[in-house]
């Protein structure tokens, strides 16, 4: 059974950082494209960047390029944002997905691209 735990959200001032895990079980984590989405309030589900566990390429959302990284430590079958240079509108629920397949540039952004989620976890940031 495909299982994903969210962990590490916050409150932080904008400018500040913070760091969200998504550990992974019941499959083989080195084959999937594992993803974060950010659903603001009153917004749809909307996904920030991605990276197929096989490899090393990673995708991101203009909004969060630069800012950003996505990275997994396979040994431990976990999924990791460090967030950067927080800024207000990246206030929202975050949750992390995945999907038993190489990460695609065409699809790897769409919520219904995949099977798997995390519980979420929220993330606050104040001007």
């Amino acid at each position: 059974q495909v299982q994903l735990v969210n962990s590490g959200g916050g409150s932080v001032q904008a400018g500040g950082s913070l760091r969200l895990s998504c550990v992974a079980s019941g499959f083989t984590f080195s084959r999937y494209c594992m993803a974060w989405f950010r659903q603001a309030p009153g917004k749809e589900r909307e996904g920030i960047a991605a990276i197929y566990t096989g490899g090393v390429e990673a995708n991101y959302d203009a909004s969060v390029k630069g800012r950003f990284t996505i990275s997994t430590d396979n040994a431990k079958n976990t999924l990791y944002l460090q967030m950067n240079g927080l800024i207000p509108e990246d206030t929202g629920m975050y949750y992390c997905a995945a999907e038993l397949s190489q990460c695609n540039k065409y699809w790897w952004s769409r919520t219904f691209a995949y099977k798997s989620w995390g519980q979420g976890t929220q993330v606050t940031v104040s001007a």
